[in-house]
């Protein structure tokens, strides 16, 4: 599916800013995940220019309020042109400038639909353990980058962003509260629901 005008012009800015966007199946399946949970609260790692962020507000909730955190706030300006332009009204974003590990643990437990991670790969783990806590049952997290370049699938490639990767994808696969799947679009989306545990004494 082709994208539009604002997505097109969200993505130009972020090659000027040398941000890169997740790629329009990823989009396409942002959206659909959002919708298919009829998202209302969603969390985004990595505002980028905002082409993530235009994806999910298109399938959440009319309601919808989605929470964005990056650490350039010059991004986050240039993001919210783009949705000014998509013509979504300001109380629909909000947005944070500052380090994700930072905004995270002030977040509310247990209150959020979706978050979408994009942010330091680095950091991956430790955005799963947060997610884990926004999240409700129910919920879904979703990593960006999760094939890294084909990195991923290399055992000979032992850079720390690849073996943060590959190790999350072991985390989640073997989490007994998370049913996961890989999406092969773009450069790989993990997706994983965090499943209805029955309380134990």
């Amino acid at each position: 599916m082709p994208e539009d005008d604002v997505l097109a012009a969200a993505r130009a800015r972020a090659e000027e800013v040398g941000v890169t966007p997740i790629s329009s199946g990823g989009g396409a399946a942002l959206r659909f995940l959002a919708s298919a949970i009829d998202a209302r609260a969603v969390v985004e790692i990595g505002t980028g220019t905002g082409v993530s962020g235009l994806w999910l507000m298109r399938g959440m909730r009319s309601d919808g309020v989605l929470t964005t955190v990056d650490i350039e706030a010059e991004h986050q300006r240039l993001a919210k042109e783009s949705f000014l332009e998509a013509g979504f009204p300001n109380q629909r974003v909000r947005t944070i400038a500052g380090s994700a590990l930072d905004v995270l643990p002030r977040l509310t437990d247990g209150h959020y639909d979706l978050v979408f991670c994009d942010g330091d790969k680095a950091e991956y783990a430790a955005y799963l353990t947060e997610a884990l806590r926004l999240l409700r049952p129910g919920g879904v997290v979703v990593f960006d980058n999760a094939l890294w370049h084909d990195r991923v699938a290399d055992p000979a490639r032992r850079d720390e962003e690849t073996v943060t990767i590959r190790d999350l994808g072991k985390t989640v696969a073997e989490h007994e509260s998370l049913v996961s799947v890989m999406l092969p679009v773009g450069d790989g989306l993990l997706v994983a629901k965090k499943e209805w545990l029955a309380e134990t004494d």
